[in-house]
C-alpha cells in the first residue's frame, strides 16, 4: 500500500538521486588553470563570485532525471509485490552503473588530478545513500509479502 514504509524509503531514495543537481560531485579542482566545480548537469566556474555553469552534460542530465523518477514509479506498483523487489533489484544494478558513468565523466574531465578528500562532495556519496534506501524498501516489501502470506494461510 502507498502508506507502507516501503514507500517512505523510496521517496528517500528519490530525494537523494535529485539532490545530485544541488550538491557537487567535486569542488576546488584545478581545471585549464582556474578552480571548477563538478556537477551532475555540468562543469561551474566561480565568475565574480557567481558559480556560473561553462559545460554542460545533457546526458547525465537527462539520466539523473530518468533515474531519480523510477523509485517514484515502484511505489505505484505496490499491488504486485514480486514486481516491486524486482524492479528495486534492477533499479540498484543501475545506479551502480550510474555511478560508475558518473565518476568516469568526472575523471575525464579532469586527467591527470588526483582527487582527495578535500575535493570530494556530497554527491559522491548520494547514489551509495540512495542504494541503501533501496534495500531497506526491499527488506519492507519483503517483510510485507511475508505477512501476506501468513495471513493466506490462517484462511
Amino acid at each position: 500500500m502507498i502508506q507502507r514504509i516501503q514507500s517512505v524509503w523510496l521517496l528517500l531514495a528519490s530525494l537523494a538521486i535529485f539532490a545530485l543537481f544541488f550538491f557537487p560531485i567535486a569542488h576546488g579542482v584545478y581545471i585549464g588553470g582556474s578552480v571548477k566545480t563538478i556537477k551532475v548537469d555540468g562543469i561551474y566556474e566561480d565568475i565574480n563570485g557567481q558559480l556560473l555553469r561553462t559545460v554542460s552534460f545533457l546526458a547525465l542530465t537527462i539520466a539523473t532525471i530518468v533515474i531519480g523518477i523510477l523509485p517514484l514509479i515502484i511505489i505505484f506498483l505496490y499491488k504486485n509485490r514480486k514486481q516491486q523487489i524486482a524492479l528495486g533489484y534492477s533499479f540498484m544494478l543501475v545506479l551502480v552503473g550510474f555511478s560508475f558513468w558518473m565518476s568516469q565523466t568526472v575523471k575525464g574531465i579532469a586527467e591527470g588530478i588526483t582527487f582527495g578528500t578535500n575535493n570530494m562532495g556530497i554527491g559522491i556519496f548520494l547514489s551509495s545513500v540512495s542504494i541503501v534506501f533501496v534495500l531497506l524498501a526491499i527488506r519492507a516489501i519483503k517483510s510485507d509479502e511475508k505477512l501476506i502470506k501468513s495471513a493466506d494461510r490462517l484462511r
